[in-house]
């Protein structure tokens, strides 16, 4: 029985993921020659099994290149191969509608290991200066996404999208049944209730990096 060649294994992956050739050479960047008939038996060098695994996190490397194991790695796994997503917040809108995931698009993965291991789900570049001086422009807050039937740690900061559109905003109980108060570390900008019928998702800020 003649074994596969790791070539024979990426043919494998893409049939598995129901997509064409063409689709996985664009989002790789490989060559578009390199998976044809009669070069299935030739190497493949490393720099192209990176390229593979950056874009295809789920994708075990010890399958890849032996054939032992499954061909998909656990979603946990893959999550921590991957890195961290960096999100736009101008690109969270609807992030909470449905079944759409926070990552509805090809973003920049980071590996930070204090947030990989806090298990967070996103990071956001701030912009403005509503949250100035705790976060300014170009801060990058680590994100953990929560049910929207979650109990809110009073006075702590959450990402929420909402009607409005996604913002960062301090949490704080409010006076009127099914409202949150949202304040802004800026005293220039007034708090204001928030209807928890007007927010669509919401995550806690686990933490942040400052960019000088």
């Amino acid at each position: 029985m003649k074994i596969a060649t790791t070539k024979q294994r990426i043919l494998q992956f893409i049939d598995y993921q129901g997509i064409s050739k063409q689709y996985f050479f664009e989002r790789t960047g490989l060559k578009r020659g390199l998976l044809d008939a009669d070069k299935l038996d030739s190497s493949i060098s490393d720099i192209y099994l990176a390229k593979i695994l950056a874009r295809y996190p789920e994708l075990n490397p010890e399958w890849l290149l032996t054939g032992g194991g499954d061909m998909i790695l656990s979603e946990g796994v893959a999550k921590l191969r991957a890195g961290i997503p960096l999100i736009p917040i101008d690109a969270l809108a609807g992030w909470g509608e449905g079944e759409s995931q926070v990552m509805p698009y090809d973003v920049k993965h980071y590996h930070v290991p204090e947030f990989n291991e806090q298990k967070v789900d996103f990071l956001i570049s701030v912009k403005g200066d509503s949250m100035y001086p705790k976060y300014q422009t170009g801060d990058i807050v680590a994100c953990k996404k929560l049910p929207l039937d979650t109990f809110f740690q009073w006075n702590k900061v959450y990402v929420l999208d909402t009607v409005q559109g996604a913002m960062l905003k301090r949490v704080k109980k409010s006076d009127k049944q099914g409202y949150i108060t949202c304040v802004s570390e800026n005293t220039a900008y007034e708090p204001f209730d928030l209807a928890l019928t007007d927010t669509n998702a919401l995550a806690i800020v686990l933490g942040s990096i400052r960019m000088e």
